[in-house]
């Protein structure tokens, strides 16, 4: 039977970038997202005509019946789950200076990147201990993108921060409980990706790259992303639980 992977905020950007990388290792994967499966179409049959085994599962991770549903999905599909990528999430809807920040704010960013990811993955963990329990042989991994914004402050978008810092300490908490059984959890937290979501700060970022931001003076890219995930699935990088990779191109080396 095929490995299976669930990628949250799989149909763009960095989740994509891991969608493709675990496609490119024989992994049938379900890609997550909020639009329409009719608007995405021309994605899958993309990813389907380079070989690859994929299908769709659409909800918003921020909405408990929308969960309750993408796993009732994902059991049907696949009948086991090997590999939960939890990428999903939301840029604040407006920049505002930490003092400025509203509750409607906080609960529409936190709702959907910590809130709804932390009960999501509690609902596929314990599917996954079941299915541990049941085939001891078999690997199971949770992976969590976060973000250098887990220990970086940004005080014009406090409350992604606070988001990050909380998966963060997610990942820990389930690594301690997952690692008698067997389940290794990581954390990677990516620097200043190309994306949609920095699209809008793109030229900001170049200019302060050729200013010597980075060590690796370009910005990272969603396939970079990919093949960190992909290696820490795989297995080769055994006895590291816990471990937190920050693919940043040496932004938080401290230099003088």
């Amino acid at each position: 039977m095929s490995k299976t992977a669930f990628v949250t905020g799989g149909s763009r950007g960095i989740g994509l970038g891991i969608v493709k990388a675990l496609l490119s290792k024989g992994y049938e994967v379900a890609l997550n997202g909020v639009r329409d499966e009719s608007a995405v179409q021309d994605l899958l049959k993309e990813l389907q005509a380079a070989g690859g085994k994929v299908s769709y599962v659409q909800g918003n991770i921020g909405d408990a019946n929308d969960r309750r549903r993408m796993v009732a999905d994902l059991k049907e599909k696949f009948g086991q789950l090997n590999v939960l990528v939890n990428n999903a999430g939301v840029a604040p809807r407006e920049r505002k200076d930490v003092l400025e920040i509203t509750e409607d704010d906080f609960d529409y960013l936190l709702d959907i990147n910590l809130k709804g990811t932390y009960f999501l993955t509690q609902e596929i963990v314990k599917w996954m201990v079941e299915q541990k329990k049941g085939a001891p042989a078999e690997d199971f991994t949770v992976v969590n993108i976060t973000s250098i914004s887990a220990e970086v402050a940004s005080i014009n978008r406090g409350e992604y921060c606070i988001s990050k810092a909380g998966l963060s300490m997610m990942s820990k908490l389930l690594a301690v409980r997952l690692g008698e059984i067997g389940i290794p959890v990581f954390e990677v937290r990516p620097g200043v990706i190309e994306t949609d979501m920095t699209a809008g700060v793109k030229e900001k970022y170049e200019q302060k790259i050729k200013e010597g931001l980075l060590v690796q003076p370009r910005l990272g890219l969603p396939e970079d992303i990919g093949k960190i995930v992909s290696a820490l699935v795989s297995g080769d990088i055994p006895y590291s639980t816990g471990q937190i990779l920050t693919p940043d191109g040496g932004l938080m080396i401290q230099r003088l």
